[in-house]
């Protein structure tokens, strides 16, 4: 598969010395969806960021898939709503701030709106809104403007574990449609594994890759996946690279394991 995204020799130093990433080598796959997992502090959502063009690199490379950087999207941990603007206003913002014509943006819009699955809360206010709306309508927002790359640091991590399975199911069913490429950081080992084709695990300060675990099951997933041995067998694998990286997150020569 050629890559849609390759980071090479990635290093991040902060202007007080902190090393956040060394030496991260990473690539992606058009249509792949996968997670960062690591401690916190690993360098996760820096790298994210650095994806975003968020974040300047001190040294390395990034490079896109024919030479051409796809249209991106990302979803905060927060939905970051404007509280004053309605559902739909807030979906819109992107495509005003890109002057798209009315008539083409509210038909964008409605179609978005629609993918999330809030039909009927169009013109509802944020405060009007349960959390698990609230991020709906922040990916709402991002898939607005058809974007080829997906970017979420930890969007679920607020919300209820019922509304976070229940919004993991729909994310996957709109990647299934849409088959955006998706790069989901995120603490949750089983998220992670129940969302991902690989689970990508970044070693403690400072930050790089120390495994990379694929997720050899099919699509659809479902709550029998959920409960399956496979399932519990690639979180406990995952589990177990992740408490490595944290053992050993000050070893330079970690070996990068690929399952």
């Amino acid at each position: 598969m050629t890559p849609t995204i390759t980071l090479s020799h990635i290093n991040k130093v902060y202007a007080n010395g902190t090393i956040a990433l060394q030496d991260l080598n990473l690539e992606i796959g058009a249509s792949q969806f996968i997670s960062l997992v690591g401690p916190s502090g690993c360098g996760k959502s820096t790298a994210l960021r650095i994806i975003a063009g968020l974040g300047q690199m001190s040294s390395g490379q990034l490079e896109w898939g024919q030479g051409q950087t796809p249209k991106l999207a990302y979803v905060f941990q927060e939905a970051a709503l404007m509280p004053w603007a309605t559902v739909r206003d807030n979906v819109r913002l992107p495509l005003t701030l890109a002057k798209m014509p009315k008539r083409e943006a509210m038909a964008a819009v409605e179609e978005s709106i629609a993918r999330v699955g809030l039909q009927g809360f169009e013109k509802s206010y944020p405060r009007e809104l349960s959390g698990g709306m609230k991020m709906r309508v922040s990916i709402a927002r991002a898939l607005v403007t058809k974007p080829d790359v997906l970017l979420m640091d930890e969007p679920f991590a607020a919300l209820d574990e019922m509304t976070r399975s229940r919004l993991n199911s729909d994310l996957l069913s709109l990647w299934n449609q849409l088959r955006w490429t998706v790069i989901f950081v995120t603490h949750n080992i089983y998220e992670s594994v129940y969302l991902s084709q690989r689970v990508v695990v970044m070693a403690d300060r400072p930050g790089r890759v120390v495994a990379d675990v694929i997720i050899d099951e099919p699509y659809p997933r479902n709550e029998e996946f959920r409960t399956s041995i496979d399932y519990n067998h690639y979180c406990r694998d995952v589990s177990r690279h992740l408490a490595e990286a944290s053992l050993k997150g000050a070893d330079r020569d970690l070996p990068i394991a690929t399952l």
